[in-house]
């Protein structure tokens, strides 16, 4: 019969609760009212509210620095994230009790009475406050303190399940190649501080700093347990409760296949499916270290200038050696001279027809075509870097201009976005975000129209079949392809040096190449970036066909 009757007894209490909540109200008494504010304050974490209530004997006791850091300091011991005050009840001997309840990311829901000492003063009342006051029931002299346990860290898994970091030592069947990708654990980095006391994660924690440790750090980490003492009175405790396996997108077989094809080079290499932005394989730098993109620009490039006019398919252009802007010259690539119809131009790169149209489609309509594209936007994965592009009147004169065109000047990229460049052309203009989660809901967004994504294609087709990618080309597989090299120094004066040797011999420049396959049905994206290598044909679009035969060959 006892615990019958305790039910309708909670329900009411609970009830009671809610509505002392919601009604607020206590009356004329001002000892009351003062407990109220003061509690109603601490539910809105406004420090300086709450010490407006004390006497002026606690305000002299206590600064509005102290007063504020011992409060916060007490909301970090218990994790706290929320506080809700009941209705204040009435003064008994000079204490005036205010039911709150106390949300933790630890202990969960802490309920208790919260003591307040009020003195009757000539014009209201003041809280007596002590140090105490922090948390419900504690007695003077009591100090709040926590002792964190963590769970075993969670295993990576490979899209088909295989571990690429488990255990304690975080080890893999996979050996290297896993820990690639993987990355590291260690002492929290600085920018991680914050966020890891957030949840209660004690300083010393081995926690993901790079790779998919860092990105799933959360989860891998779990949710801490421990113990909560008011001097050395326990309080709560909970224990630590382990986080699940987190299955990613990471194809063992392309990632073997992406770190093969750098070779040990420094560079990055990016894969992802184009329909929903799944990334199959990263290495290297695919990710962290942005350079200029050079000539796989002319995606964006293209893409703004279809969507603007600027350029038509039926549009042909004088067969040059370079574009004069400002009165400087920018060459093609080795001096070659080239141009016809707009095809041939993108097929072979060409910097004397691609600078002067970026020129001609405008700072603002480049700059809005890149962002849609993700430049100047997150990533979405932790720890990556944003590709960057200057604002529309940061860039300068038709000179700087047509040099961003062409992917030099100011602009920098990743192979991660460039490899989701090449996704939006293949998915008919529709950009997927990345995402390092197997099944998750993709962003999608529309980067440009469906025309100029279907002309594009057909181009970056005539890139492998007879342009500047030939490299790239697969015996039963359509490869569709841009190849870029970056020189990494200003392409603003550009006149060639007598005796320097062939562009695609210089350590100076950066190889590129991004491409999606089968072209009529793309299964994936690729973009490679190898620093200081050379002509994008000659080692970058090698190297992706590398990765697209790992990927598409059976």
């Amino acid at each position: 019969m006892l615990g019958r009757r305790l039910v309708p007894l909670a329900v009411l209490a609970a009830v009671a609760f809610v509505v002392g909540v919601l009604v607020g109200g206590t009356g004329d008494d001002p000892r009351r009212e003062t407990a109220q504010s003061f509690a109603d304050a601490w539910s809105r974490f406004d420090y300086a509210a709450m010490r407006g209530t004390l006497s002026p004997a606690a305000l002299k006791r206590t600064s509005p620095e102290r007063f504020g850091r011992t409060y916060r300091d007490a909301a970090r011991t218990m994790t706290l994230t929320g506080v809700t005050a009941g209705r204040a009840e009435e003064p008994r001997d000079g204490v005036v009790a205010v039911p709150v309840r106390l949300r933790t990311r630890i202990f969960g829901t802490l309920s208790g009475r919260l003591a307040l000492p009020v003195e009757e003063l000539p014009d209201g009342a003041g809280v007596d406050w002590r140090p105490n006051l922090v948390f419900p029931g504690m007695r003077p002299g009591e100090k709040l303190t926590r002792t964190t346990r963590m769970p075993p860290r969670a295993t990576i898994q490979a899209r088909d399940g295989t571990p690429l970091a488990q255990g304690e030592k975080r080890l893999s069947k996979l050996g290297p190649l896993a820990a690639e990708i993987a990355g590291r654990v260690g002492p929290a980095a600085p920018e991680q501080v914050a966020e890891l006391a957030r949840r209660g994660v004690p300083a010393d924690t081995p926690v993901g700093l790079t790779g998919l440790e860092r990105e799933f750090e959360a989860e891998l980490g779990g949710k801490p347990g421990g113990v909560l003492r008011a001097g050395d009175r326990v309080v709560a405790r909970t224990q630590p409760r382990r986080g699940s396996p987190v299955r990613t997108t990471i194809d063992p077989r392309v990632q073997r296949a992406a770190v093969e094809a750098l070779a040990g080079r420094f560079g990055g290499v990016a894969v992802l499916r184009p329909r929903d932005g799944e990334v199959l394989g990263l290495a290297g730098v695919a990710f962290s270290a942005p350079q200029p993109p050079g000539s796989v620009f002319k995606i964006i490039t293209l893409a703004g200038a279809l969507e603007a006019g600027v350029a038509k398919p039926s549009d042909r252009y004088p067969v040059e050696t370079a574009a004069t802007l400002e009165g400087v010259e920018l060459t093609n690539a080795n001096g070659e001279a080239c141009g016809g119809s707009l095809r041939v131009s993108f097929a072979h790169s060409c910097n004397s027809v691609f600078a002067p149209m970026g020129a001609e489609l405008g700072a603002d309509k480049l700059v809005g075509t890149a962002e849609a594209f993700g430049f100047n936007q997150d990533p979405g994965i932790a720890g990556a870097e944003r590709s960057t592009i200057p604002a529309a009147d940061e860039i300068g004169d038709d000179l700087a201009l047509g040099s961003t065109a062409i992917g030099q000047g100011k602009v920098l990229a990743t192979p991660l976005t460039m490899a989701a460049v090449g996704a939006a052309i293949a998915e008919r203009g529709v950009m997927p975000k990345p995402t390092l989660r197997k099944g998750d809901d993709s962003e999608r967004s529309r980067a440009t129209t469906a025309r100029a994504a279907r002309i594009i294609a057909r181009y970056m087709r005539s890139v492998v079949t007879s342009g500047t990618g030939v490299a790239a080309n697969i015996p039963g597989i359509r490869v569709a392809g841009k190849t870029g090299t970056a020189e990494l120094r200003d392409t603003t004066n550009a006149d060639p040096v007598p005796g320097e040797a062939p562009v695609s011999d210089r350590a100076d420049t950066d190889a590129w190449f991004v491409a999606f396959a089968p072209a009529r049905a793309p299964k994936l994206a690729v973009a490679v970036m190898l620093v200081g290598q050379g002509a994008g044909g000659e080692t970058a679009a090698p190297a992706a066909r590398v990765v697209l035969e790992a990927a598409l060959k059976r």
